[in-house]
């Protein structure tokens, strides 16, 4: 079975009704996303911190996977997919993918402030004085900006390895995950399904879809089929 990578971004959630981070004026409720996804703004207020994730985790509760989410999981009946993706919503798993690297963690997760391995299913809000077994309070199971990306290793091999790697729903700004895009073979194909400009020069080699992530993945899912 041939190998298809697929990198998806805030794109394909955002047709499921979640808001993006570049959403706007980029503020959340006049506080800038360092305030609410940084070590710095953790430590300045947790309680600020903990109400932005919890009212992200109450509105996941409340969307679905999109036609998008539920084609890349039809894929895997034709290839051996890989998704790596930036996204920390859990959409991909309930449209029915089995292979998924979440590169900035997960809203359902969280763990101990002072130990990221202590982690824990977290359906429903994280409290001020929710602890963890390690008695240190309870944060999201989030990679924010600052913080290194414990699985960039694992998805720099997927790319790798992959005879196609398609780009679904981001810009391709966020390092180290655009960085991915460099890892390809000289022999792989590179597809990018983006309604907007990415900022990145492709050079030839991509095949570019001006198309939003579920219209773009309607027109592509018979062709990338074909070449299975």
């Amino acid at each position: 079975m041939k190998k298809l990578t697929i990198l998806t971004g805030a794109g394909i959630s955002a047709e499921s009704g979640i808001k993006t981070f570049r959403d706007g004026d980029g503020l959340w409720e006049n506080h800038s996303i360092t305030d609410v996804a940084s070590p710095e703004g953790w430590r300045k207020d947790r309680a600020l911190v903990l109400e932005f994730y919890n009212q992200r985790r109450r509105q996941l509760h409340e969307v679905e996977p999109n036609d998008a989410h539920r084609l890349l999981a039809e894929l895997e009946k034709h290839f051996e997919v890989q998704i790596i993706t930036q996204n920390i919503d859990d959409l991909h798993e309930r449209a029915g993918s089995t292979n998924i690297i979440h590169l900035h963690g997960e809203l359902f997760k969280s763990c101990s402030c002072n130990n990221k391995s202590l982690i824990y299913e977290q359906k429903d809000d994280i409290n001020i004085g929710d602890k963890a077994e390690d008695g240190a309070q309870l944060r999201p199971f989030i990679v924010w900006f600052g913080e290194d990306v414990p699985l960039m290793n694992e998805a720099s091999k997927k790319a790798k390895e992959a005879d196609i790697f398609l780009v679904i729903g981001t810009s391709l700004q966020v390092y180290p995950a655009a960085g991915l895009i460099h890892d390809i073979k000289d022999d792989c194909l590179l597809i990018v399904i983006n309604p907007n400009e990415t900022g990145f020069g492709y050079g030839q080699r991509a095949v570019i879809m001006k198309e939003t992530a579920t219209q773009g993945m309607k027109l592509l899912f018979d062709k990338l089929v074909n070449l299975a």
